[in-house]
């Protein structure tokens, strides 16, 4: 690496550290550390969820703009967090009954790879991709996806205020110990498969005949590219619901700090999630309201959604 993608990301290091310990520090009962282990556990159980939220939802975009060479590909965009929220939501609606994280899981899968898959599929233009149909198809899809999440939300009168506000980004606190480390296990190995395949990566960004040209399996990266970030959506919808514009603000920031080399934009990426969602739960944390905690897919949305539009304007000029 080169000193400034090392110094890159030993600034979102420190960050990251900063965040987490502005996290233990505060909370809507208190501030400081506090003396009731109670408290504590729970505010730490917090930043261990919120962490790997963050770094599944940065590296996730990584990987999604390293597969569709597109650089407004993402989760949210792309419509994989409505997939795997709309799939969760159907499965709440069959059982009958809200569902913990680990039930959770397989449904959030399957909707975050097929919606990948077909968005995939109809962006397609005489066997390339398209980046501005793609972009469209998956926000038509999110749209689509969204509102018959709300319209399965409406007709559980019991449950559906619970899932209208997980659908906004909350992170989960009743989430038990096994599930949380299989999920923390999965982000650390597709982040360690990410930095051994980030040359491949490197390579295949000036186009898949110079990368076949040089040995390398594009088929094979091409895979381990979509399942991975299918994989990560489907954490993170398990763990908090959609939280927008982290897949996509992420790995942006990291590449205008650190260049474009795939090993500090898999790292780095990681770690800027980290500090977005972490640092967004400290907000509202520190904001009282009279109507309980804002989720936190909104106070990103409002950071994540100017940044957007400053993106669609600067590729347009």
């Amino acid at each position: 690496m080169t000193r400034r993608q090392i110094l890159c990301i030993l600034g979102l290091s420190i960050a990251c550290v900063v965040v987490v310990m502005l996290r233990l520090l505060i909370g809507s009962d208190s501030w400081g550390f506090s003396d009731d282990p109670t408290i504590q556990s729970l505010r730490l159980h917090r930043v261990w969820v919120g962490s790997i939220v963050g770094a599944a939802l940065g590296l996730s975009g990584a990987l999604l703009q390293s597969l569709l060479r597109n650089p407004l590909a993402s989760p949210d965009l792309m419509g994989l967090s409505a997939g795997a929220g709309f799939a969760v939501t159907l499965r709440t609606w069959q059982l009958g009954t809200l569902i913990g994280a680990s039930a959770a899981a397989f449904p959030a899968l399957i909707g975050a790879m097929g919606v990948l898959f077909f968005v995939w599929f109809l962006s397609q233009r005489r066997g390339l991709i398209d980046p501005i149909s793609m972009i469209l198809v998956g926000v038509i899809v999110s749209v689509i996806l969204g509102a018959a999440t709300m319209l399965l939300a409406s007709l559980m009168p019991d449950r559906g205020f619970a899932v209208s506000r997980w659908m906004m980004g909350t992170l989960r606190e009743q989430v038990d110990q096994t599930t949380l480390i299989v999920c923390g296990l999965c982000v650390l190995t597709i982040i360690a498969w990410s930095i051994v395949s980030s040359r491949s990566f490197d390579v295949m960004s000036l186009g898949e005949d110079e990368a076949r040209s040089v040995g390398v399996s594009v088929s094979r990266v091409r895979v381990g590219q979509f399942v991975g970030s299918g994989v990560l959506a489907a954490i993170s919808i398990v763990l908090a619901g959609p939280i927008g514009f982290v897949g996509l603000v992420s790995p942006h920031l990291v590449r205008l700090l650190a260049g474009p080399s795939h090993r500090a934009l898999v790292i780095g990426s990681s770690l800027c999630g980290v500090v977005l969602v972490v640092g967004a739960d400290t907000l509202v944390r520190a904001i009282p309201t009279s109507s309980g905690r804002i989720p936190i897919g909104v106070v990103t949305a409002l950071i994540g959604g100017p940044i957007f539009l400053f993106m669609l304007l600067r590729m347009r000029r």
